[in-house]
Parts: structure tokens; sequence; C-alpha cells
């Protein structure tokens, strides 16, 4: 395999996508999946044009990946901005299809990576940025995970518990990414806590009946991010809180603890807080706890920092944050916040600048720069 040769083909392969007309960010995910498949086949069956055979192969991928999208696009028209109170319709073929790619000859990452991406509409960076991985190397899994079920029969559906994880991803995606996925997420857990008795399908419910309640209060007129602490409380949405908490209660009276159930215990407490300075921290850093002994999850112990921060102080949180990877996403933006609470007002400004070039989204970038130029100037008096 010629590896420098696929390398110098790109460029030129990417460019013919984008003239025939797809946009820059698809025609990369195809071309990608291209050249996966060429280190696959081509040790075994070299093509006598290469450049020919990636161009081909990527335009196919490429015209999937728009008809995969297209029907998703279809599906999402079909439900409102906001998803309504009550039982769910009658359940569609997209659930089944989560459950199908869920095949239980796939690790549950693998087909949690493959239905993201062939029925949930997230592109290979998506993906990556949800697992915390290099694209490259989410783009091989995916590969992997497509040639795994190519040639198996779709008639097991896979586990409950791999298609929550799918259905958590993509509402995350929809909640804080540039793609709006949420409702459809929520429309899908509905049906799926329709069909199945299980405290961790209500958990997962109610976590995103709580965290969908507070949409509109997420953003200010000009687009820009509202801190939860800062959000206008009147704009959340108090029906959708009161089913998320009705199904979160009845989840947890059955004593059988799972991460989404810990999850929306987490966001009620934040629910019933009338003001910010009144949220129960202590219960919060309580059920991070739980969370975290249920996931070992460096993510949760990173927001397990911030409510020790609240609860006991920003130096007892800057402590347990210097337990963890200073990689680890919004670890610098966290360090920003406890710093500028615990009066460093210094460190805190440089750190929030520094966490602005590492933001995952434009919305979070500017809010992190305004912070920063907050403090500065607060500095400069």
């Amino acid at each position: 395999m010629n590896e420098v040769l696929l390398r110098s083909l790109t460029p030129s392969v990417l460019g013919i996508l984008v003239r025939r007309g797809a946009d820059f960010a698809a025609a990369e995910d195809a071309v990608q999946d291209a050249l996966v498949e060429a280190v696959r086949v081509w040790p075994a069956d070299p093509p006598r044009d290469a450049k020919g055979w990636l161009v081909t192969v990527a335009w196919r991928k490429f015209l999937d990946a728009t008809r995969a999208d297209t029907a998703r696009r279809r599906r999402e028209d079909l439900v409102d901005e906001e998803p309504a109170p009550g039982p769910a319709p009658a359940v569609d073929d997209t659930l089944q299809l989560y459950f199908l790619c869920a095949h239980p000859s796939l690790t549950p990452s693998s087909a949690v990576a493959l239905t993201l991406r062939a029925v949930g509409g997230l592109t290979t960076r998506q993906i990556a940025q949800a697992y915390l991985v290099p694209e490259a190397t989410m783009a091989q899994r995916i590969s992997r995970a497509k040639r795994t079920v190519s040639g198996v029969r779709f008639d097991q559906p896979g586990d409950v518990a791999t298609v929550l994880r799918v259905l958590y991803l993509v509402f995350n995606e929809g909640y804080s990414g540039d793609v709006d996925l949420a409702a459809e997420a929520i429309r899908l857990t509905r049906q799926l806590a329709a069909a199945i008795d299980h405290p961790e399908v209500a958990g997962l419910l109610a976590l995103m009946l709580l965290h969908h309640a507070r949409r509109a209060a997420r953003t200010a007129p000009d687009g820009s991010l509202v801190p939860l602490a800062e959000q206008d409380r009147g704009r959340w949405d108090t029906g959708l809180i009161a089913e998320g908490v009705e199904i979160l209660q009845a989840a947890l009276a059955r004593d059988r603890l799972g991460e989404f159930q810990a999850q929306a215990a987490i966001a009620a407490l934040h629910a019933d807080a009338p003001a910010a300075e009144e949220t129960d921290w202590v219960q919060i850093v309580e059920w991070y706890d739980e969370l975290a002994r249920l996931t070992d999850s460096p993510v949760v112990r990173l927001n397990r920092a911030v409510a020790v921060g609240e609860a006991d102080g920003p130096r007892a949180g800057l402590a347990a944050l210097a337990a963890l990877d200073d990689s680890l996403p919004r670890h610098t933006a966290v360090a920003a916040y406890l710093h500028e609470r615990d009066g460093d007002l210094t460190t805190a400004a440089r750190l929030y600048t520094e966490a602005a070039q590492k933001a995952p989204n434009l919305a979070e970038r500017a809010h992190l720069t305004r912070q920063a130029a907050r403090l500065n100037a607060r500095r400069g008096r």
C-alpha cells in the first residue's frame, strides 16, 4: 500500500467532488471513507487507475450519505420544534433502524458510531468530538463497522443499552451542536419508553425533557450563549419540567439506578431551584459521585469539579480539577471559571482566552472570548 500516493491524490479527489456539487465537509467525509476502503482493498487488488478508483468510490459514498441525510431531514420535518407531552404516536421505522444498526456482531462503540452516521445523520467529525477521539480514528471505526455488517442478516436487533447511548448522543448534538436533532431524539425516546418498561429508558427521557425545557433561555436574542446561572428561569418550560420530574421519580422508585437516571436527577435539582444561588449544590455533588461510580467518566469528574467549587468553594473545585487530565475538552474553561470565582482575574482571563481557542463551536468560542474581554476590562479599571 503506497500511503504517499494516497495522500498526494487526496486534494485532487476532494476538488473533483466539490466541483461536482458536493459541499466541502461532506466531500471530506466521502474521501476519507474512500481512503479507508483503499487501505482495505488495494493490497490484494490494486486498481490500474488509482485516482479514478478513488473518485468513483468517494462519489458513491457521498451520494449514499446525501440520501441518508435527505431521509433523516424528511423525518425531522414531521416533528414540531417542541416535543409535545404525553403518549407517543405509533412507532415508525426509524427506531427499528436504530436497533438493527446496533447489531450483535458489532461492539457497542462501533454500533453507536455506525448508527449515528447512517441513521442519525451526524458527520464523522461530530461523532469523533462526542467520543473525544481523532476524526481519522472514528472514520476507521465506522468503516470497520460497515465491513462487519456488510455480510450479515439484519434479523437480530441490538440491545437497549446501545440504542440508548445512540439516542443520548444524538440529543446532545442536537442540543449543543450545529444540527437540530434534539426533538427527533426525544420523539424516538418517547416511542422507546412506550414500548419498553425499563428504568433507564425512562431516565433518559426525563433527562432529555429537563434539558430541553431550558432551550428557550439558553441563547440571547443575538444568538449568544447564556450560562445556566444567568438564564431567565421564567422562560423555562414548566410543563416539560413537571413531566420530566414525574417520569424520573417513577424510575428512581424502582431502585435500579443507572447513569441516565443519575444525570436526570442532577438536571432536576437545577430545574427545582427558583434562582441560581438557591441550587442545592451539595446534593448535586452527591449525585455526581454516584454518576462517577457508575461510569468512571472523566467528563463526569470534570463536571463534578464545578459542582464541588460551588458547594465547597472554588479552591476545593480547583483541587478536584487538578486530579484530571488538562487535555479534557472544556477543562481550560472550567479552570478559568474557578479561578475567577477565587478572585484570580489575571489567570482566569488568560485561561478564558485559551479555552476560546479550543472551543468546539463558534457560539461557545464567542462566549469564552467575551468572558476574557470582560475580565480584562475589569482589570484595566
